[in-house]
């Protein structure tokens, strides 16, 4: 039973550290947000344990962002920037883990072999996830990067747009790498296999 618990918080710190190393190879927005494949690794830790094991790997990768010192924050206040930090660092990235709400639903169809099923499993599953990561950033972008809103433009259209640039992009290559991954190389969903 230990050796299955150190197991799994090994898998955890591999695919977050894995998520890290994959938001480096990004293309940078210039107030913040990117376009790259970090969410991939949550989402199939997501899948291969579970959405709490996915949570947690979301938490970590988000960590490991704000250790490094490669975030992005406003210019305002400690007590702000600590609670964007936690915002736009560690939840966002966290509730991308809740992707494995849907794994159930997808090991069902697999070994079924319905791969069409299996494909609309994953891409909703994505969807679900980069859509509350997007609420987030959106959040985040209202309450702490007033200051870059231009003039004549309204602060809540602004992030929702600003936001949306990055995050519509980051779906669709998650939701395309993930499905590619996920039908090709079932064996990394199985825990005991890999």
């Amino acid at each position: 039973m230990r050796n299955k618990k150190v197991l799994l918080l090994v898998e955890i710190a591999i695919f977050a550290a894995l998520g890290f190393v994959l938001d480096f190879v990004a293309f940078k927005m210039p107030q913040g947000g990117s376009v790259s494949l970090v969410m991939v690794p949550i989402v199939l830790m997501a899948f291969r344990r579970g959405a709490l094991a996915g949570v947690i790997t979301g938490l970590l990768v988000g960590l490991l962002q704000i250790v490094s010192g490669l975030i992005s924050v406003a210019p305002l206040s400690f007590s702000f920037v600590v609670m964007q930090v936690i915002l736009d660092y560690l939840i966002a990235y966290g509730v991308v883990g809740i992707a494995g709400l849907f794994r159930s639903q997808y090991l069902n169809y697999a070994q079924q072999y319905k791969r069409g099923n299996m494909i609309i499993t994953i891409v909703s599953a994505v969807l679900i996830a980069s859509l509350l990561r997007y609420i987030v950033h959106t959040i985040t972008g209202i309450f702490f990067f007033a200051m870059y809103v231009p003039e004549n433009e309204n602060l809540y259209t602004y992030s929702i747009i600003y936001n949306a640039t990055y995050m519509i992009p980051i779906f669709f290559l998650t939701a395309i790498v993930c499905s590619i991954l996920f039908i090709t190389a079932q064996r990394l969903l199985e825990p005991s296999k890999v």
